[in-house]
């Protein structure tokens, strides 16, 4: 069980959760899509938001700027927070159009406003869960495409939803987080995707 809520951790991490959104939306997405221009997309989401922060990460560890990949106190979190603020603002202005993507568009809008809300809080020297607010963000916006498209992905949400349920567990079992630290993730993530369905929804 102990190594069972471990892996968690390092499967549902905060870094793959943009690039796993976007393989559900080309998942379920009804609308044809020429496979050139998928490869290219999930290519270049697969850079900027994971390939990317990984180079960066041993950068700033080697500078002394932050201890392990773990993050552990507010203050090792600000920079990486800072560069994923660029990174994702990257994206919205060069992989995908608000007209063109509007999904993806506005999932990654999303993302940017909890990861400048994350920012804010380790300003503030309060800690969140950036593992509980990556995978709440994409169960919403897995919800929201289903209503969008009319479609049946509940046995999705449902696992997704397990997802929540292990991450959460995972953070307690190794005492990254407190409770509050995991509902304050929760809902960072959750509350900037429901507030972008109002524009493509």
């Amino acid at each position: 069980m102990n190594r069972f809520l471990r892996f968690g951790s390092y499967v549902l991490h905060p870094l793959i959760m943009p690039l796993l959104g976007v393989i559900l939306y080309f998942v379920f997405t009804p609308r044809y899509v020429d496979i050139e221009l998928l490869r290219a997309k999930i290519f270049a989401v697969a850079i900027v938001t994971t390939l990317i922060p990984i180079i960066t990460f041993f950068l700033l560890k080697n500078l002394g700027v932050i201890n392990s990949i773990h993050l552990e106190t507010t203050k090792e979190r600000k920079v990486p927070l800072m560069i994923q603020c660029i990174l994702l603002l990257l994206i919205i202005k060069m992989v995908f159009d608000p007209y063109d993507d509007p999904e993806l568009y506005y999932f990654f809008v999303g993302i940017l406003f909890s990861t400048i809300t994350a920012l804010l809080m380790a300003i503030l020297k309060v800690k969140v869960s950036l593992h509980q607010m990556g995978i709440a963000g994409v169960t919403m916006f897995l919800i929201v495409l289903s209503i969008h498209f009319k479609i049946n992905v509940l046995l999705w949400i449902g696992i997704f939803f397990f997802f929540n349920g292990w991450i959460a567990s995972s953070r307690l079992h190794s005492e990254s987080h407190n409770f509050l630290e995991l509902t304050l993730g929760f809902f960072i993530g959750l509350i900037p995707q429901i507030i972008m369905v109002n524009f493509w929804l």
